[in-house]
């Protein structure tokens, strides 16, 4: 029987050299006559461990190296075959303190299956969803989905169990669920972690749904960035098919729900629903005015479920083990767990899910371990460019959505960003206000042009000419922005912008009031 490593095949990994140290270990095995077989899965998101290797011990478990240069592949191969010591080891992966402290749902097989095997994804406990879920009505479907308290993982966090209900009773001979995998917000990976290392996880969810709501075509809208999770997507999909997962007949019933993966075209506002339905359609994506909304009028004009990759594949857990089981974890109204993605200026960046409410701090100064520069935290940004810059007096915060609006935060996408004491916080409301400006699809006037008069006014300060009067100029182009905007691009770039301002404002070359400044 031949020795199993493990590799990932994650954009991350790779992009460190994963695909050369798979073939390296290969070429190693054959020098040495040992038969061995090389899996490509997903990254367990402890990228700065990356590229991690792994190797199946006799009783099953695994052992792990991390992070593996070409120079190291003989010795770790050495190790791994005969049980010796290594540098690079860090014993099973399940027991390191990253990844023990987490709770994993969404993420409970990646790095661990072979993402292209549709046997080994059942092996571990995939399909019991949607066994589930075809032995309901499409109504308990949906309540079930709405019991558990889930909401979307992006923007304001709208529960996902309502814009379910709405499409299941819309009438309409085609209706469509579109998943939004339009990943482009800064600090964020999760999506693209879901899709090369658990694609049959979203292929699942998204049937589910179409099978809750009555609809019988799917589709995933992909940046053209993520080359990989589009191979693993259209490979899972195809598996699926030939399976009985997917297509007609699905598991043996009368259900039918088909799959297809779109590829974006590089904007970021097609991250938005309805400008994302417009680039589906063939047309340039703008975005559209809302009512109707997409649940009553999406693709094509028809109702349409849109929801991002998270929130889709959280569902195949809900209906494995139930509704309560789902909403017991978290606080308040967040419930469940959110795969927090840790970026930036930050010693131990990755992807570390957890239950809603763990701190701000908790996650940046002891999951994250402070900043990978060793200089102290000055500002951490929430929630991609346009989320809002929290300084660390602010670090109290449990990771909540309502607990992030009440002090003008979004949790968006999950994504932190960590900034060190070097950082300009002036220039960074800059970079947001020249990204709107870039990035905005040009159809509502206070995004369009707001953006770019909020660029001038920002150089202004910066230029130190007359700060106080350009401060309350960005300060009212802000709230126009806000509350004029079609769409959140324009509505939530002020986030970065005021709180920069608010927290910062010495970077502005504003003197803070005194009661701020101790």
């Amino acid at each position: 029987m031949s020795t199993r490593f493990f590799v990932p095949r994650d954009s991350a990994a790779v992009a460190l050299g994963a695909d050369e140290i798979a073939d390296a270990l290969k070429a190693c095995a054959n020098s040495k006559g040992i038969d061995v077989r090389i899996v490509r899965t997903g990254s367990r998101g402890m990228h700065w461990l990356e590229p991690l290797v792994e190797v199946e011990t006799a009783d099953g478990g695994r052992l792990a190296f991390g992070p593996v240069d070409l120079a190291d592949v003989d010795s770790v191969f050495a190790a791994a075959t005969t049980g010796g010591s290594h540098r690079l080891a860090i014993g099973d992966p399940q027991d390191h303190p990253f990844i023990k402290g987490q709770t994993r749902l969404t993420f409970e097989r990646c790095g661990i299956i072979d993402p292209a095997s549709l046997d080994d994804y059942k092996a571990h406990g995939g399909y019991r969803g949607l066994a589930n879920a075809l032995k309901l009505e499409p109504q308990d479907i949906v309540a079930t989905v709405t019991q558990s308290g889930l909401r979307g993982r992006g923007g304001a966090g709208f529960p996902t169990g309502i814009k379910w209900d709405t499409v299941l009773k819309a009438r309409a001979d085609q209706k469509y669920i579109v998943c939004n995998a339009d990943e482009g917000d800064s600090g964020t990976f999760a999506d693209r972690m879901v899709m090369e290392g658990d694609p049959f996880l979203l292929i699942e969810g998204m049937t589910i749904a179409g099978i809750a709501v009555g609809a019988t075509q799917g589709y995933i809208y992909v940046r053209s960035e993520y080359p990989l999770a589009i191979d693993a997507l259209n490979t899972a999909i195809k598996a699926a098919e030939k399976g009985g997962a997917l297509g007609k007949a699905i598991m043996g019933s009368d259900k039918e729900f088909h799959l297809e993966v779109r590829v974006g075209a590089g904007a970021y506002v097609c991250g938005e629903e309805t400008a994302l339905l417009d680039s589906l359609e063939g047309k340039r994506g703008t975005v559209r005015a809302k009512p109707p909304l997409p649940a009553h009028k999406g693709l094509f004009g028809q109702p349409t479920v849109i929801n991002n990759v998270l929130s889709l594949a959280a569902v195949p857990t809900i209906l494995d083990k139930g509704a309560e089981f789902y909403r017991d974890f978290g606080m308040g109204r967040s419930r469940g767990t959110m795969p927090i993605q840790l970026a930036g200026n930050i010693k131990y960046g990755g992807l570390y899910e957890v239950a809603f409410g763990v701190t701000l701090g908790e996650l940046v100064n002891e999951i994250g371990g402070g900043t990978a520069s060793g200089r102290p935290v000055r500002a951490v940004q929430v929630g991609g460019p346009l989320g809002a810059y929290f300084p660390v007096s602010m670090f109290d915060t449990p990771f909540d959505y309502e607990a992030f609006a009440a002090k003008d935060g979004l949790i968006g996408h999950g994504g932190i960003v960590v900034f060190d004491d070097t950082v300009d916080m002036a220039r960074q409301a800059r970079f947001a206000m020249e990204f709107c400006a870039v990035e905005s699809c040009g159809k509502c006037t206070p995004c369009r042009v707001g953006s770019t008069r909020g660029v001038e006014v920002l150089d202004r300060i910066i230029r130190g000419e007359n700060r106080i009067e350009q401060t309350m100029l960005l300060e009212d182009l802000c709230h126009t922005l806000k509350f004029g905007s079609l769409c959140a691009l324009g509505g939530f770039t002020p986030y970065p912008v005021m709180s920069a301002l608010t927290h910062f404002p010495e970077d502005f070359g504003i003197t803070p009031p005194k009661h701020q400044a101790a």
